[in-house]
């Protein structure tokens, strides 16, 4: 029996294949966490970890370097090892397991054996952040060389125009989820403060 592979058509929405609208969507949804955790991270380094200016700077400062330095490993990962899908997904899944970690990291009554609202172990929750930060600086960065490469690659020779499109709004999906972000969080923050 010849052994012949099945391929499913692409499903095109208004000329566009509908895997972009979810590449634009988890886009939008990666700036906005990323900026919106890093619009409060100084603070959750200052009144929460007790760290003075000079630390939480240097902490925060080597952060975001770091977040810039792996794309030069996911493009390295997505190219010789993985692929691009591949790698979008897995280092996905390190992103996500890195801002839980981050979200635990903060919960007081981890480490509040005494129930007198501050942490007992301060020790624990240094760790948690920086494993919560290193995770979402390797996430963050390795899938960043392969996302609009992997959208782009989604269009057929013939959809030239749409495939110019796509990064048009792919990139307005970056800077208005780092915007709304930027703009919502400290919102939300003051809010959150008001009703304690």
């Amino acid at each position: 029996a010849r052994n012949t592979k099945h391929f499913a058509t692409p499903v095109d929405v208004c000329g566009y294949p509908l895997s972009i609208f979810f590449i634009v969507v988890n886009e939008f949804c990666e700036r906005f966490s990323y900026y919106g955790m890093r619009a409060v991270l100084v603070l959750y380094f200052r009144y929460f970890l007790k760290w003075d200016d000079d630390l939480a700077t240097s902490i925060y400062h080597t952060f975001i370097a770091l977040c810039y330095l792996t794309p030069i490993l996911g493009a390295i990962v997505a190219d010789s090892w993985l692929g691009k899908f591949k790698t979008i997904v897995y280092l996905s899944i390190v992103y996500t397991v890195g801002q839980v970690v981050m979200a635990v990291s903060a919960i007081h009554d981890i480490t509040d054996t005494d129930r007198d609202g501050t942490p007992d172990n301060m020790t624990f929750h240094v760790a948690m952040s920086m494993v919560g930060l290193f995770l979402i600086a390797l996430g963050t960065g390795g899938i960043k060389p392969c996302v609009a490469a992997f959208g782009g690659d989604q269009f057929e020779d013939h959809q030239e125009k749409q495939r110019s499109t796509f990064f048009s709004i792919f990139y307005l999906s970056i800077n208005a989820g780092s915007l709304l972000s930027t703009v919502i969080t400290p919102i939300l923050r003051g809010t959150t403060i008001t009703l304690n």
